[in-house]
């Protein structure tokens, strides 16, 4: 029996709650969401986070004389759950949607410029029509004429192919699928089409394919599933930017008088008869909340802190290195997390991306017309950089910020680094870095741009956590999750094992913190 969230708690079960300590290891959004869940009800709540700053891949820097975000800039509004979420914190009258346009296509051969824009009604970019004026634009009469194949093609009925890139190659030749395609997916997934999974990145397509009989009508079927959505209306951002999701559950965090210690990496979790001790590595980091070291809460002089239950909240490599020894067969390779593709997929779940995006602040007149939507994503080999927004394109509140400043003032944010690849930046000075985002973006956007431009640059890398949809990661995240909440008092929270982006990692969090307060307030009763 567990109980209903909704509903006011026993006398008893707020008091069993207040005597209940929790630690949550890692104070990304997934860290502070599972906190939060647990100290609403009265328990006890550490956040230990190795880094100086919370909020993960949600990061703000000033720039130019702007605050900008500097990783997720947005969340996806599938299923609600981050909406809710922001709601809750009292931020829905400042949820925004996106302006600017579509994205566009940089890099394409054979076409004037190199850019086009990217055409309307797909699914990861396969078109419904190869004979659309804006898809024949890209891949050209022979692409469009080979595409067409597909109408003419048997649909295997026996099973259905899991790699995206080899439906797409096999249907619609490889036109579609290096110009269209792979761009969209290494823009979304910094992956490769070959591995990822159909089923997962565009549920119902290959129900579809088999329905109509060709993926140009499967591609139809779901878009049109999806016409009474807005432009843009499948991700949606903050006035003011997406941390102040992150300052707004510190703030309800401060409230329920729960300890969120910086500077404090946590060194290693071992099992003991009455729950859990954390080893935390050097000494104690600074916090904020009620809290402080000297009241004992945290345990004594060795820098130690025992919990009846504790959630690993950090990314995939910390999180196997502090369960490796408590969880048994933690490693152990899924069952069916399998290559099946027929092109020997080579993403390696255990290797995620690392990206580094470079936020730059302009003035520049030829920017005002946004000369290229909302933003660009590049056809693999063709740039350096794997995609580019228009920042002040895409969101209104921002380019009135930065008009307030300046009547030219734009800021562009680079992206680079994809999976298998590292970033074209990571070797350079902050300097070089800048100067290489800046050429870039003026291939890209196709204006000149150069230092004098330039008011402010920054960098910012992060390691993204290899998405649910490549092929084998669901199997062998979801193993992996088995093993760990098989242990009593344990629990597992992040990108690593949600999937990447807001809309995957919030609801998981909610899931996974609920059952573990459950578990301590009812599945363990004397």
């Amino acid at each position: 029996m567990s109980p209903d969230s909704s509903a006011p708690f026993s006398a008893e079960l707020i008091e069993r709650a207040r005597d209940t300590r929790v630690v949550v290891i890692g104070g990304g959004i997934a860290g502070l969401v599972a906190a939060w869940e647990c100290a609403r009800i009265g328990m006890d709540v550490t956040v230990l986070e190795a880094s100086s700053r919370v909020g993960g891949a949600i990061r703000t820097a000033d720039v130019g004389g702007l605050t900008l975000d500097v990783g997720a800039e947005s969340y996806a509004t599938r299923g609600g759950h981050v909406r809710r979420l922001i709601d809750e914190l009292g931020l829905g009258s400042e949820v925004v949607a996106p302006s600017g346009g579509r994205a566009w296509l940089g890099g394409i051969p054979g076409v004037p410029g190199g850019a086009a824009p990217l055409p309307a009604g797909g699914v990861l970019g396969i078109p419904a029509n190869p004979f659309d004026p804006d898809v024949r634009r890209i891949i050209g009469w022979s692409g469009a004429w080979r595409a067409y194949l597909d109408r003419l093609r048997p649909v295997l009925t026996i099973g259905h192919t899991h790699s995206l890139g080899a439906l797409v190659s096999t249907r619609m030749g490889s036109r579609v699928l290096d110009r269209l395609v792979a761009p969209v997916v290494q823009g979304v997934y910094s992956a490769r089409p070959a591995d990822i999974d159909v089923d997962l990145a565009a549920p119902g397509l290959n129900a579809a394919l088999t329905r109509t009989g060709s993926l140009s009508g499967a591609v139809s079927v779901l878009s049109a599933e999806r016409a009474t959505k807005a432009p843009g209306g499948a991700v949606e951002g903050i006035r003011g930017g997406v941390q102040r999701i992150v300052d707004a559950l510190l703030a309800r965090l401060d409230e329920l008088g729960v300890t969120v210690r910086t500077d404090t990496p946590a060194a290693a979790l071992t099992r003991t008869p009455d729950g859990w001790q954390v080893e935390i590595e050097g000494t104690l980091g600074g916090g904020t909340g009620t809290l402080a070291p000297e009241t004992g809460t945290l345990g004594d002089e060795t820098g130690t802190l025992a919990a009846d239950a504790v959630i690993v909240a950090t990314e995939e490599r910390m999180a196997r290195a502090l369960l490796r020894p408590s969880v048994p067969d933690l490693d152990a390779p899924a069952n069916d997390a399998s290559d099946d593709t027929g092109l020997g997929a080579s993403a390696d779940p255990g290797v995620a991306p690392e990206i580094e995006v470079v936020s730059l602040v302009l003035d520049a007149a030829a920017l005002d017309a946004a000369p290229r939507g909302s933003g660009v994503l590049t056809v693999p080999g063709s740039y350096t950089a794997k995609a580019l927004t228009h920042a002040t394109a895409k969101w209104a509140w921002l380019a009135e910020a930065a008009r307030g400043l300046a009547p030219h003032r734009h800021v562009v944010r680079v992206s680079f680094g994809s999976q298998g690849e590292p970033a074209a930046t990571a070797g350079l000075t902050d300097d070089e870095t800048a100067a290489l985002a800046l050429t870039e973006a003026s291939a890209l956007l196709g204006v000149p741009l150069d230092k004098s431009h330039l008011v402010g640059a920054h960098r910012e890398r992060y390691t993204q956590s290899q998405p649910a949809s490549v092929i084998g990661r669901e199997a062998q995240t979801a193993a992996a999750r088995a093993h760990i909440v098989a242990m009593p008092g344990l629990g597992v929270v992040g990108a690593w094992v949600s999937g990447t982006g807001l809309a995957q990692v919030v609801p998981d969090a909610l899931t996974e913190s609920e059952r573990v307060r459950t578990a301590l307030l009812w599945d363990r009763r004397p």
